[in-house]
């Protein structure tokens, strides 16, 4: 008799996820089979009043041990953030989000595509092919989570809108909202928020662009409803609440690059040898924990999925 045993790619739901938060998409199913993918509800920290996503499918490219990498709770990943256009505090986006209007959602794509044009979510992403992918997040700030993320392959948006041969880069920017979004006075950035992607980093099986968490709609704190996700990078290269996606042959000039050139560069590759100025980078905290008590990982663990593209530049310069 041949014994198979067990990896964590076989794993149930039930088994890697907090039994409330599975027993609750559980009992949503019924109305998201219904078609409910619609408007976000205001969310409590055990995510009551969210709705529920149609059934995901589980992705072998998200697998995590879930001994080494236990699943940052709902409450957690949502009551935590860096949203500054709600507040640079990082309690200010659960408390002040629930006033942004996420329905109706109109993306505007342009530049470099074949088929531009002003797009709604449901145009953009196909959610009867969910899929849920269980990636690390690791922010700059040296706090880290683990998040089942819900959405498509980022390159199965761009093939709808049909990019033109000379499209290198995908900018990204985000809504700006004065009525809705009280920390725009006080953030100290510019406004719209804009990130980039080298079109091979967009393109790669690992770029996600995400409508929810843990089987339910994408709260508005977490960059409803539609954000991108990019596990190698740190969290700051992860557009939230995204209003125009352009293709382009320029390198975008993204924030923080802009913000502060001598502290994050465009690539923004998790990469524990290059220091922050201000602090290391070689350790990290895993939240809810409260001390840097991990080891950080090349590219966040995922160097042997994307390291090749990055072959033969140097990684302490293009940082």
């Amino acid at each position: 008799m041949i014994l198979k045993s067990k990896s964590s790619a076989d794993l149930p739901y039930s088994e890697v996820t907090p039994e409330t938060v599975y027993r609750s998409r559980r009992e949503f199913m019924a109305a998201a089979a219904a078609g409910v993918v619609g408007a976000v509800a205001c969310v409590g920290a055990d995510g009551a009043g969210q709705a529920a996503l149609p059934a995901a499918t589980k992705s072998p490219l998200s697998v995590v041990d879930p001994a080494v990498d236990p699943l940052t709770s709902f409450e957690q990943i949502t009551a935590y953030n860096n949203f500054y256009e709600f507040g640079t505090r990082k309690d200010d986006p659960a408390r002040y989000a629930h006033r942004l209007t996420t329905k109706p959602w109109a993306v505007k794509v342009d530049g470099l595509v074949n088929k531009p044009g002003d797009y709604s979510v449901e145009d953009l992403v196909d959610f009867k092919s969910l899929e849920e992918r269980v990636y690390r997040l690791r922010c700059v700030e040296r706090w880290s989570m683990v998040i089942p993320w819900i959405g498509v392959p980022l390159a199965s948006l761009l093939k709808k809108i049909d990019p033109q041969p000379k499209a290198q880069f995908v900018e990204f920017t985000t809504a700006v909202r004065p009525s809705e979004m009280p920390g725009l006075p006080t953030a100290g950035i510019e406004f719209p928020y804009i990130e980039g992607l080298r079109m091979d980093e967009a393109m790669h099986p690992l770029t996600l662009m995400v409508v929810g968490l843990y089987g339910k709609v994408l709260p508005n704190q977490n960059g409803a409803p539609l954000r991108v996700q990019i596990p190698w990078k740190y969290g700051f290269k992860s557009g939230k609440s995204i209003v125009r996606i352009r293709l382009t042959d320029q390198m975008p000039a993204n924030t923080w690059a802009v913000r502060t050139p001598h502290e994050y560069g465009f690539y923004a590759n998790v990469n524990p040898t290059v220091d922050h100025p201000r602090w290391s980078q070689a350790r990290e905290r895993r939240l809810p924990g409260a001390f840097l008590d991990r080891p950080t990982l090349m590219f966040n663990g995922y160097g042997d999925q994307v390291a090749k593209l990055y072959d033969g530049m140097d990684l302490r310069k293009y940082y």
